[in-house]
């Protein structure tokens, strides 16, 4: 029975041993009703479902092709401590089993070694009933061979189960080279034990494999555990994750300390955390401060400060104080729950590029089997004896490896999610990771993604008379009582700075204009220009001065006290530290940079020339920003980076979506990665993880292709008259060591240095194409993308700041049917841009709304 909701089921896949498994199991369940989507990973053996099916049809459609599977489930053990299908998944039991069987085929087969070719050849030592008795010696080394076999038999079950599912795979090729050589083997021994005399007996001897059976079997499995352990490396970095969960917690309870499993903390519990204790879940700080080591999560090495009222996150580490902090999110809702889920679920899907090696794995095995029989078949046409047609027949079937091409790909990924993670950089899926690395346009929002979302004041200038530390201090005064974001931006300045403030009386505020009070029978004022002028003259120097912060998208702020100009304070959203370097990054590895912001030209132009962006588009809507992101796909990919709710959009129309860290949830639920430590550095080093791992991909596919291409020629004796020949065994040893070759390979990328950008290279071409780009913007305007607009314009008295500005602005914007509000405080006027026609009172009460006073629409 199905269920009509889609959803998304995880499995574990049991049985599988190679891409031609894994391409059976996913044909088998996209055959199912009700499944649209089917995603199966060789490397953790898992297989992850979309649409409606009932998972009951799912598992009988993987068990019907010869596997077996079992539904995500949680089991909880003894100790309390629960294990995620995550956990299931990364348990290497292969390794211990490999070993053991590789440890009795070695014993078993050494001593048949020693009867095949040191007794039959070179005459070692033997029991006195064997000497000169080459039946005998035949039986011993068949008995030997079996046993080996035995030992390996999963090869046989399994590849020999997949035959009567109508199917093939890596185990078949195996099975029936060892097992044909043994059934010939066999028959000769029969035909030799017909002959009495010593020579002829010889002659047989020759023709008996029983060694390369047993050889065969056992050389495959020696690369299956280097497989094994090479896999397991490539999952260190999840398992590490997994490793940083707390086990325990101490909890307040009824005024006591109670260590309980972390598994029993509950949202609201009390706990306390000593220095050098692991912080057990999410919460928040209630009682005292620490600094909190954060680099399990972020990849930072610096310890950062908190007290009261900071969040903190499970697994990291409290290096100093003793807090008491009160939970917040637990189990699986925690940061670190989901950074490990983000990074399985990405480890887990498959990356486009899987594709190819998919379409061949899934007739290698069957033109394998075709391969070998055509081989058999010319050989003996060509007057070659049998054993001799069928020695190159088994070579061509145990040196053909289609394991090297279904590993390419996912451990490549799976390295790769794991060093972004270890950098704080985390891909939601193996698509974005892939296709990262291969934009040509990178688009960042400018609030909160290249400026720090903040004011902060920047520039204090006195004027005559008073001295820096007087203008502060009076400012604090007034702005103590403020609420607005540009008054906490001078209280937060002068507190850091230890300014001193004196009591205000009389405390009123002029909306949209300033703030006035007293301060011991002084009269103080403080706002914009306009309002100043009314009771002081600035003069010259003054304006000229304020105007220069604007020209830089700054506010100016006047003090006056007793009609005496004090000063100007500049405030202003300030870029990032790194801002300027990253984009610095972004040019240099090809790509062309745009700004997006919502600002009025001039502040935007200011912001963008000043990080450096090639293209700074002002004047934005949310929804401008999406349609600018189609536009701009019509020249490459495009990256989109974004903080924002109203990011959201454009993250999710974008070819990868980035989203800073300290963004909302709803951004960074819309983006395919995410930077935990909000640094747009990290976004140049996601870039370069991308390239890096799309470039080892290639790599490995390279070397499992041609591997294949080279040997099965040679294996074949299609070189035999240059003397170029393969034995089974060889064949055997080879194939080993491909698939070992390809997960050593992709562990190199553990090696990878996210932030040097030393062998940063352009790998697109866009750039050439900025002046078509600018062009389509015209001058960093996106009204000019829209032919048929109105305009009208508003005077508005009240506006006083940038903040004024953006609350009109948005109140405009969020009615229906416009498109752009240009919103000035200095102009007193709000210019908006109509997509249809939108009355007057709807304007008027849109602002009005909002405390400002209209005087007119024209």
């Amino acid at each position: 029975m199905s269920n009509s909701e889609t959803r998304t089921v995880k499995y574990l896949v049991r049985g599988m041993s190679c891409a031609a498994c894994q391409a059976h199991v996913e044909k088998a369940v996209s055959a199912v009703e009700g499944v649209e989507s089917c995603s199966v990973s060789l490397l953790t053996n898992s297989m992850s479902v979309t649409g409606t099916a009932d998972p009951e049809a799912v598992i009988k459609s993987v068990k019907d092709a010869g596997y077996g599977a079992s539904a995500e489930s949680t089991v909880k053990s003894s100790e309390g401590k629960i294990f995620s299908d995550i956990e299931e998944q990364l348990k290497d039991r292969e390794t211990p089993v490999l070993k053991r069987r590789l440890i009795f085929s070695l014993a078993f087969l050494l001593i048949l070694m020693y009867f095949s070719m040191g007794v039959s050849m070179w005459n070692w030592p033997a029991p006195a009933l064997l000497r000169d008795n080459m039946t005998g010696i035949g039986i011993i080394e068949m008995l030997l061979a079996g046993i080996v076999m035995m030992i390996n038999k999963k090869f046989f079950v399994n590849g020999f189960r997949a035959l009567l599912h109508r199917s093939t795979n890596m185990d078949t090729l195996v099975a029936m080279g060892s097992g044909i050589s043994f059934v010939y083997s066999f028959v000769t021994l029969l035909h030799m034990s017909s002959e009495h005399s010593h020579k002829a007996q010889m002659e047989y001897m020759n023709d008996l494999y029983f060694e390369s059976a047993a050889m065969i079997v056992t050389l495959i499995t020696i690369g299956k555990l280097l497989e094994a352990i090479s896999k397991g490396r490539t999952t260190n970095a999840l398992k590490g994750l997994l490793d940083l969960q707390p086990k325990t917690a101490v909890l307040i309870k009824n005024g006591t300390e109670v260590t309980v499993p972390v598994e029993d903390v509950r949202v609201g519990d009390f706990y306390v955390v000593r220095p050098g204790g692991s912080i057990p879940v999410d919460g928040v700080i209630t009682e005292g401060d620490c600094a909190v080591d954060e680099s399990a999560l972020s990849g930072e090495s610096v310890p950062v400060d908190k007290v009261v009222g900071d969040k903190v996150s499970a697994a990291t580490i409290n290096r100093s104080g003793f807090i008491k902090c009160r939970a917040e999110k637990v189990g699986e809702d925690t940061a670190l729950a989901q950074i490990i889920k983000m990074v399985s679920e990405s480890s887990g899907s498959k990356a486009p590029i899987a594709r190819i090696a998919d379409k061949v794995s899934g007739v290698f095995v069957p033109a394998v089997l075709i391969i070998a029989a055509v081989v058999f078949a010319v050989w003996m046409l060509t007057g070659a004896s049998a054993g001799d047609s069928l020695t190159r027949a088994i070579a061509v079937l145990v040196v053909s490896c289609p394991c090297a091409l279904g590993l390419a790909t996912p451990v490549a990924i799976m390295v790769g999610n794991g060093t972004a993670a270890k950098n704080g950089i985390l891909f939601k899926n193996s698509t974005s990771l892939e296709q990262a690395g291969k934009a040509d346009i990178i688009v960042l929002d400018k609030t909160g993604t290249i400026t720090n979302g903040i004011p902060v004041v920047t520039d204090i200038i006195p004027a005559e008379g008073f001295d820096k530390n007087e203008l502060l201090s009076l400012a604090y005064s007034l702005e103590q009582g403020s609420e607005h974001p540009l008054g906490r931006a001078i209280t937060d300045y002068c507190s850091s700075n230890n300014i001193l403030k004196e009591k205000i009386e009389g405390f009123k505020v002029r909306a949209g204009n300033g703030l006035e009070g007293s301060i011991q029978s002084r009269k103080i004022r403080g706002g914009n220009l306009k309002y100043i002028s009314g009771t002081c003259s600035a003069g010259a120097g003054m304006i000229s001065k304020a105007d220069e912060l604007s020209m830089q998208g700054k506010t100016p702020l006047f003090f006056e006290s007793d009609g005496k100009l004090a000063g100007i304070i500049a405030v202003a959203d300030t870029i990032r530290e790194d801002s300027s370097e990253a984009i610095k990054e972004f040019k240099w590895m090809g790509l062309y940079t745009v700004m997006l912001t919502g600002d009025n030209k001039k502040t935007a132009d200011n912001i963008g020339k000043t990080a450096g962006v090639d293209l700074t588009v002002s004047d934005v809507l949310p929804g401008d920003k999406e349609r600018i992101i189609r536009k701009l796909q019509e020249y490459g990919k495009v990256i989109m980076v974004g903080d924002g709710i109203n990011d959201a959009p454009a993250l999710t129309a974008a070819d990868v979506g980035i989203a800073i860290g300290a963004g909302t949830d709803i951004a960074i639920d819309a983006a395919d990665c995410v930077l935990m430590k909000s640094n747009l550095k990290d976004a140049a080093a996601a870039l370069r993880i991308s390239r890096k791992t799309v470039t080892n991909i290639h790599e490995n596919l390279f070397w499992a292709f041609i591997y294949n291409v080279a040997l099965i020629p040679v294996a074949a004796g299609a070189y035999a008259s240059l003397g170029i020949t393969m034995s089974p065994m060889l064949g055997a040893a080879a194939m080993s060591i491909s698939s070992f070759t390809v997960c050593m390979n992709a562990l190199r990328l553990n090696l990878v240095k996210p932030y040097d950008k030393t062998h940063d290279r352009a790998k697109s071409k866009i750039r050439n194409r900025g002046i078509e780009i600018n062009n389509i913007f015209g001058t960093t305007n996106t009204n000019r993308l829209e032919e048929k607009t109105m305009e009208k314009t508003i005077t508005i008295e009240g506006m006083m700041c940038g903040h004024c500005e953006a609350t009109v602005k948005k109140a405009l914007e969020a009615l229906e049917g416009v498109q752009s509000a240009d919103v000035s405080h200095d102009k007193g006027t709000a210019v908006v841009t109509l997509e249809k026609d939108v009355a007057d009172d709807v304007l008027w009460k849109a602002v009005e709304d909002k405390d400002f006073k209209v005087t007119g629409i024209q």
